[in-house]
């Protein structure tokens, strides 16, 4: 209720509220009241009511307006600006009705906030959030976005200006002037400057505009990436703790704007961060393109990364630890987009993935197929040397001891015993762990490079020493053809071994058997 003498001869309703009001006031400043009311009583209505719904800012904003339109005392300030700016333009408040409307009041107080403070900028995009009227069309947003870019780009250094390019800063407060650099999680120092934070109270769709308007103004694109990073940690942080009512904002469609607007530049945003991203674009179901753009984009980093860089920790709900899968996608993409260049390194990536295995191999729950695929995505070609991929296999099979023989062939299927060296050759041969048809063709291997060196040294000898050889005839043909008696001799007792072991499995399969009918039988019983 507006207290004055006359009565009350307009009621206008606002959501649930009810302004009992003056049709004087409101018509000679507003043209959509007066086209309603004149329209009104050209078509002879005697309803006073009028119902305004999707007001620009509710009912509080109305009430300020109502105030300016009686002549009270309005405080405009960097909360209430944009709604009052928007709410006027609805409801048509120009200078054709009264100098010094509302309109041209909130322009000149937004102009004057925009250029010069900037925690009252991020204000007034902030208050945006709740408009529902086209701040979009009056350009609140993009004024505000360009004006925070501005102010965030005055660095000289952020922006790679000269000296005599440089800006005053004056108008900022000194921990404007500087870049902080922080530790990350995984030991790297993470570039962080001093507006991130503040950005990061925005909401996505005006987070993204500032984004881009901050790019448009050449910020370093580490930066830019870093801001992006230190948005969506936060945000999701919040969802994942059940801190953030708006959750659902961070969705689909959302979280696609997101990825779209991260720099193209290498080493921007950081190989760990990109794989989070994959992980929750895989779980939001996010465009096709979109998820090989992140795969590739991560495969392209991996020649230059370590291990821990591609850990990516599942959540609760999940079996293992870690998220293995996202590793398998990123390496298969390698394959087939990267590794075509003649510049790839696939041994550096090779190295990459076998140290990765051995990291996850601890895990009680990743499975034989998970640790065969991520073992086999490479071609064969791919590693020199299998001494990493052989502690990795042997890590796996000392935290999974209940495996059956068949699941450890599997585990160990693509070792290859000439890729292996001495050393790794000498534990292995001595390795319980191992599949048995790994253990005898590692010794057969040992036993043929035996003989191979054995022959090799006395074909040197007959070689070098050919008037001796001449002389004892029969010496040197027992020497021949001794290697030859033992390597056929060695051969023979392999072969023996081989059906001996086929035997043993046919008899422990048997066994098995039995076993299982004689625990049917006593569960009958019992």
């Amino acid at each position: 209720f507006i207290r004055t003498n006359a009565t009350s001869d307009l009621t206008v309703c606002v959501g649930e509220t009810r302004f009992h009001l003056h049709k004087l006031p409101l018509v000679s400043r507003s043209g959509y009241f007066s086209r309603l009311v004149f329209h009104r009583r050209k078509n002879g209505e005697t309803n006073s009511t009028l119902n305004i719904d999707n007001f620009p800012g509710g009912y509080h904003i109305f009430h300020l307006v109502v105030k300016f339109c009686y002549g009270l005392a309005v405080d405009l300030t960097a909360t209430n600006v944009a709604p009052l700016y928007s709410a006027a333009h609805f409801l048509e408040m120009t200078e054709d009705f009264q100098h010094g409307n509302l309109i041209s009041k909130a322009e000149a107080f937004l102009s004057f906030v925009i250029l010069s403070a900037w925690k009252d900028t991020l204000l007034i995009l902030k208050s945006c959030e709740d408009i529902s009227l086209r701040e979009d069309e009056l350009g609140i947003v993009k004024q505000c976005s360009d004006s925070i870019a501005w102010k965030a780009c005055l660095d000289p250094q952020e922006i790679g200006c000269s000296v005599d390019e440089e800006v005053s800063l004056n108008s900022l407060s000194n921990n404007a002037k500087n870049s902080k650099y922080k530790y990350g999680s995984d030991g790297k120092i993470v570039e962080e400057s001093w507006w991130f934070a503040d950005i990061s109270i925005l909401k996505i769709d005006h987070f993204v505009e500032v984004i881009n308007a901050i790019k448009a103004k050449g910020m370093k694109p580490k930066l830019v990436g870093g801001s992006i990073v230190y948005w969506i940690s936060k945000w999701l942080q919040k969802i994942k703790h059940g801190k953030d009512c708006d959750h659902k904002e961070v969705r689909g469609d959302t979280f696609e704007c997101l990825i779209r607007i991260l720099p193209s530049e290498r080493n921007s945003v950081c190989c760990n961060f990109l794989l989070h991203l994959l992980k929750v674009g895989l779980m939001l179901n996010i465009d096709c393109d979109l998820t090989m753009e992140l795969e590739i984009r991560v495969a392209t980093m991996l020649e230059s990364h370590c291990a821990q860089d591609l850990l990516v920790k599942n959540f609760k709900d999940e079996d293992t630890m870690n998220d293995v899968s996202l590793v398998i996608r990123v390496v298969d993409a390698f394959v087939t987009y990267i590794s075509k260049d003649p510049k790839a390194r696939m041994d550096l990536v090779a190295g990459v993935v076998d140290d990765y295995l051995a990291l996850v191999a601890r895990d009680g729950n990743l499975s034989v197929e998970c640790f065969q695929l991520l073992a086999e995505v490479l071609p064969e070609d791919a590693r020199s040397c299998n001494d990493k991929l052989y502690r990795a296999m042997d890590m796996y099979l000392k935290a999974h001891p209940t495996l059956t023989e068949e699941e450890r062939r599997t585990v160990c299927r693509s070792l290859k015993y000439h890729k292996l060296s001495q050393d790794a050759r000498n534990h292995a041969m001595k390795n319980d762990r191992l599949p048995v048809n790994l253990t005898l063709g590692l010794i057969l291997w040992e036993q043929v490079n035996l003989t191979k060196l054995t022959l090799s040294n006395n074909m040197k000898y007959k070689r070098s020493k050919p008037q001796e050889v001449v002389g004892r005839t029969k010496e040197v043909d027992k020497r021949w053809f001794k290697p030859h008696k033992e390597l056929q001799t060695m051969k023979t007792d392999v072969e023996k071994m081989k059906v001996q072991l086929s035997n043993l499995q046919v008899f422990s399969l048997k066994l098995q058997r039995q076993v299982g009918i004689l625990l049917e039988i006593t569960e009958i019983g019992n």
